[in-house]
């Protein structure tokens, strides 16, 4: 398996793409599959290493491809859903639900994990390799079926409300819960700086009334004394 300069790149931006954002989760916002994504990284990154490094390129080169098949849709939804363009979010969603599933759950498994699995067994024997690159591989497939879970349910609520729910692990939704206790908070501010005026102005004029009343009552004691 020769390695060629352009999959060698390929395999280098791969790697440096997976160890960004490594590097960034501890700063990013806390979703859901927080630790889905920390087990998701670390696969990826010992399966891109172990693969160049054992030059099982053609393999590994399959892996990534078909991981960035639904990617690509993925990107886009994101930044049309931040910019508030519903529909075309709603639509690119859908797309990438529909290569998520089809790559994932069909192609990845049927073409990948046959062949490393089994297809490998009739050609070579048991080896470390063999081992170490079935039980990432499988791991992956598990992560799979979670985020397709997910995925499903919320196809399936935009085919019965018309409209897509927010991602049940999207990076917008801690977000919003962050805007929306940004929001009580600034309420509750303001009732307490509210309640404090009120108060204060009331006990103002109370102690100005009865500083009123007690200088009238001096001055006539004054007076009657006079």
């Amino acid at each position: 398996q020769p390695l060629q300069p352009s999959l060698f790149w390929y395999y280098m931006l791969e790697l440096s793409f997976y160890w960004s954002l490594v590097f960034t989760l501890p700063f990013d916002v806390k979703r859901k599959d927080f630790k889905e994504q920390i087990v998701h990284h670390a696969a990826t990154i010992f399966l891109i290493s172990f693969s160049y490094c054992a030059n099982y390129i053609r393999i590994g080169t399959l892996v990534m491809v078909i991981h960035d098949a639904s990617d690509c849709f993925l990107e886009p939804t994101k930044i049309f859903n931040y910019m508030k363009w519903k529909k075309t979010c709603d639509s690119l969603f859908m797309i990438f639900s529909a290569v998520f599933l089809i790559s994932r759950l069909v192609i990845y498994p049927y073409t990948v994990l046959y062949n490393t699995y089994y297809y490998s067994m009739e050609i070579f024997q048991p080896f470390f390799g063999y081992y170490f690159v079935n039980v990432l591989l499988i791991i992956l497939q598990l992560l799979h079926i979670f985020w397709s879970c997910l995925i499903i349910h919320m196809v399936y609520k935009f085919i019965l409300q018309g409209t897509m729910e927010k991602d049940m692990r999207s990076d917008t939704e801690e977000s919003d819960k962050d805007e929306e206790r940004n929001k009580i908070r600034k309420k509750e501010e303001n009732g307490i700086t509210y309640f404090s005026n009120v108060t204060s102005n009331g006990y103002i004029q109370r102690n100005g009334s009865e500083s009123l009343n007690n200088r009238a009552h001096l001055a006539n004691g004054h007076a009657k004394e006079r």
